[in-house]
């Protein structure tokens, strides 16, 4: 994707030579494959707009996940209505710089963010491991059990943002945590993954993919199909994967932390179950 994508509310601009999406929740300009009705937890575009803030407090600390002892940063904002955990794809590390990048956004939309090793060093070594969804769903919600313990976190709801196999992980626990899970966010996911466990997510699910990421878009679409809840898949006209064009990673970010401060937001109805 080149330079800016402007809509008629003009929610991309250039600035200083960068894309930029306003802090205004005007809808971003892209190009929307499958649209169904939006979480009930989302807020008029006014109201999101106060969940947003420019510069927030931060304070991070690094942290060890479970008894596999997992490395991790958790990083506190002031005044925060939600938490969001990454869960982060195949070869990658909580240190990958495209999810720091979106977890700096969503500190603005009010999140506190967790970013965690879903494996060791020597687990990750083994490549079945990579794509063991059940492993990396455990050590997912070890990692829940860890938040729900800190004293931060208290009762705040949680998000949870997801990247190829680790979105599969992502949507397998929020079918078996219900009650603790918000919302869902998949990047360029494979919720294909994720089985029988799509049609028990209660979660309000966007799934974001790069238009030109066509076999994941597929994969998208026959998934999306399957999800009963609240649901949307939004396409990144002119991304790859790795959504590496530039400004592409910026309307992830921003789509992202939407749709978790729509559902996260106080007083936000919780997840419709699923007949």
């Amino acid at each position: 994707m080149t330079g800016a994508v402007p809509d008629s509310a003009g929610a991309l601009r250039r600035v200083n030579g960068r894309t930029r999406v306003r802090a205004t929740m005007a809808p971003v300009a892209l190009r929307v494959i499958a649209l169904v009705p939006r979480p009930r937890s989302r807020k008029p575009c006014d109201e999101l707009s106060m969940n947003f803030t420019t510069h927030p407090a931060i304070d991070s600390r690094p942290v060890q996940i479970g008894a596999a002892r997992l490395a991790g940063e958790f990083a506190q904002v002031s005044g925060a209505q939600g938490v969001t955990v990454f869960v982060h794809g195949s070869g990658s590390t909580y240190r990958s710089p495209r999810n720091r990048g979106v977890a700096e956004v969503l500190h603005r939309y009010r999140q506190h963010t967790l970013l965690f090793d879903l494996l060791s060093e020597e687990e990750a070594a083994a490549r079945p491991n990579v794509f063991d969804i059940d492993l990396l769903s455990q050590r997912l919600e070890q990692a829940l059990d860890w938040l729900q313990a800190q004293p931060v976190v208290g009762a705040l709801p949680v998000g949870l943002f997801g990247a190829s196999t680790g979105a599969a992980a992502a949507l397998c626990v929020a079918a078996r945590r219900p009650r603790q899970v918000a919302g869902v966010v998949s990047r360029g996911g494979r919720p294909d993954l994720a089985g029988a466990a799509l049609e028990a997510v209660q979660a309000p699910t966007l799934l974001i993919v790069g238009g030109l990421d066509t076999q994941v878009l597929q994969l998208n679409r026959d998934a999306l199909r399957h999800l009963r809840g609240n649901k949307r898949l939004e396409v990144v006209p002119g991304a790859t994967h790795l959504f590496e064009e530039p400004g592409a990673m910026e309307v992830v970010a921003h789509l992202a932390g939407q749709w978790l401060a729509g559902a996260t937001a106080p007083g936000s109805a919780p997840p419709t179950p699923a007949p």
